[in-house]
């Protein structure tokens, strides 16, 4: 996972509360057996309407969303956090996620700030008034900046680390690698412990019924 210490890029002002997951990223496109390749799914629904944000030339090739409250509501899919990246995203910004979705996007490299209902309504008026504008995010200082506003945002300090270290769930365990192998070989043979699905002996499985035995009678 690439590390995250400050972003700058155009800032999109999405004035829409209760953004769901299947508004996000619609049931439809779960059905790849891909991890990328979805920035065509996000926002699909909304994007057939020509006035929709990221149709417009200014914020097309926006990475830094400003969202309304309740972002990333509904069911827990990482299609939606995958969607958000593919399509450029690297921050977003709300006044409020849901729990999920803000565990999601922490493990994929995503930055999820919580910001005040004040500092999203001045940062949407200036990326309306100005479309295109860039913005600045810095993890290390916990700020936003968008022309003449700058304004801090909450993140959970560990996620925080995470981010700015580049490590996600695997590179986490991969940090104590030695530690894991210096275990596994002083550990005593006779206790009990699993062999992957390919090291286990091919045993047929026998019915539960012997071969020409029907069924009892029922009387």
């Amino acid at each position: 996972m690439e590390k995250f210490t400050t972003h700058t890029g155009v800032g999109v002002p999405l004035r829409r509360s209760n953004v769901d997951t299947d508004q996000i990223i619609p049931a439809v496109y779960l059905k790849r057996i891909t991890r990328t390749g979805f920035e065509d799914a996000l926002f699909a629904a909304w994007r057939n309407d020509p006035e929709f944000i990221l149709n417009q030339d200014a914020y097309r090739s926006g990475s830094i969303l400003i969202a309304g409250p309740d972002f990333g509501t509904g069911s827990s899919r990482e299609h939606a956090v995958w969607a958000l990246k593919d399509y450029g995203f690297r921050v977003i910004l709300s006044t409020k996620f849901a729990d999920i979705f803000r565990g999601n996007t922490g493990k994929q490299g995503l930055v999820a700030g919580v910001i005040s209902q004040e500092d999203c309504e001045s940062l949407w008026k200036v990326l309306e008034n100005e479309p295109g504008t860039e913005v600045t995010v810095s993890l290390e200082n916990k700020t936003v900046t968008a022309g003449p506003v700058t304004a801090s945002f909450q993140i959970d300090d560990y996620v925080r680390w995470c981010l700015m270290e580049g490590l996600d769930d695997i590179a986490l365990t991969l940090r104590d690698e030695d530690a894991i192998d210096a275990y596994e070989a002083n550990r005593p043979s006779f206790k009990p412990k699993t062999l992957p699905a390919k090291y286990l002996p091919k045993e047929e499985v026998k019915p539960a019924r012997p071969v020409g035995l029907g069924m009892p009678s029922v009387r």
